[in-house]
């Protein structure tokens, strides 16, 4: 017979997602303040750093991508890639314009 498989959802307490949701509100909080602060060279590197943050708060536990299956997690390592080389080719083409 075939064999039948379950999966096993792993279910957060609400506790959690107020969490990661009073994180995400702070993170959005330190997004503006830093906007207001010329870091030069740094300063996208800074709002993309604190967006990284956020976006791996949500994939993990908004999305449940830690609790899924490694197929689904390899095909958002890949999505991820592509975004890296996206914006490593947009930004050294950007560099190349400002001086």
């Amino acid at each position: 017979m075939e064999e039948i498989k379950t999966h096993d959802k792993k279910t957060h307490s609400y506790g959690i997602y107020v969490l990661v949701w009073l994180t995400l509100v702070a993170l959005t909080g330190l997004t503006a303040a830093v906007a207001g602060i010329n870091f030069g060279k740094f300063s996208i590197l800074v709002a993309i750093l604190i967006a990284v943050v956020k976006s791996y708060l949500v994939l993990t536990e908004f999305m449940h991508l830690k609790s899924e299956e490694r197929v689904f997690r390899v095909f958002a390592l890949v999505a991820l890639l592509f975004i890296v080389i996206s914006l490593t080719l947009l930004f050294s083409d950007y560099s190349s314009y400002v001086r």
